[in-house]
């Protein structure tokens, strides 16, 4: 068969393109992996997360295919038929702000980072230490997401594909910033944790978390908040935001 020297021509070109193409392809591929493997790994700030070893502290969640599972999914069917716009709004709400601000409904306008920013920072800290032990407990138990095992679900929050229900993380985040403002503000202790406990069915508001998830979140929150109290270095900016959001938000005294 005769091949002109104008294709021969033009498949040289094509073979020549393709082949550098590739080699483009695995060198951006090459440095993509270089700078997620690059990435710093999160360290923890108050605790010591190889000596508070949660996996053991907390009941394995309930089997896909159990009694228990079907009747958790049966829950958030109920809940999903009766929420309202408001519900959800307030749920995908707090989805998106995950952070000790989310109680500013407790604490009035005044409360934001850009005015308390030794309160911020100390919020970012104890939120960090629930990145180390969430990661944790996740990874150990690796529990499918409600609407992963039931698709007739409808999520209305944020989805991941990864099965990493068990516990929920904005659960936990919110209990632990929710023991650290009480100790700041004990006289409004009783709205701050009704505000943790909204916080943490909103996830099942949306749709992306079962009741256990909550109560295990709950559960490793007393112990993990237990270990950051004995330590000098949460009681240090626990006294300095303290102080902050005593004075800043006209609050009575200094109380402890």
């Amino acid at each position: 068969m005769y091949i002109s020297k104008s294709v021969t021509r033009t498949l040289s070109a094509w073979l020549v393109f393709s082949v550098c193409a590739a080699v483009q392809a695995q060198q951006e591929k090459a440095v993509k992996s270089a700078t997620v493997a690059a990435k710093p790994a999160r360290v923890a700030y108050f605790i010591d997360a190889t000596v508070l070893d949660m996996g053991n502290l907390l009941p394995p969640p309930p089997a896909v295919g159990s009694a228990a599972n079907d009747a958790e999914l049966a829950e958030l069917h109920r809940i999903e038929q009766t929420r309202t716009p408001e519900q959800v709004a307030k749920a995908k709400a707090d989805d998106a702000e995950e952070d000790m601000f989310s109680f500013k409904s407790v604490f009035g306008p005044g409360f934001t980072p850009e005015a308390l920013p030794v309160t911020a920072a100390l919020g970012e800290h104890v939120k960090n230490e629930q990145g180390i032990v969430g990661a944790q407990l996740k990874g150990f138990f690796q529990r499918p997401r409600p609407y992963q095992t039931d698709a007739t679900l409808h999520p209305v929050c944020e989805l991941t594909q990864a099965h990493n229900a068990y516990p929920s993380g904005h659960s936990l985040t919110g209990y632990l910033e929710a023991f650290t403002l009480a100790e700041i503000v004990p006289e409004k202790r009783q709205e701050i944790l009704a505000r943790a406990d909204e916080y943490a069915y909103n996830r099942m508001v949306c749709g992306v978390h079962y009741r256990s998830d909550i109560e295990a979140s709950r559960r490793a929150s007393y112990a993990v908040f237990g270990y950051m109290l004995a330590t000098p270095r949460f009681q240090r900016e626990l006294a300095a935001a303290r102080e902050e959001m005593r004075a800043k938000l006209s609050l009575a005294g200094n109380k402890n």
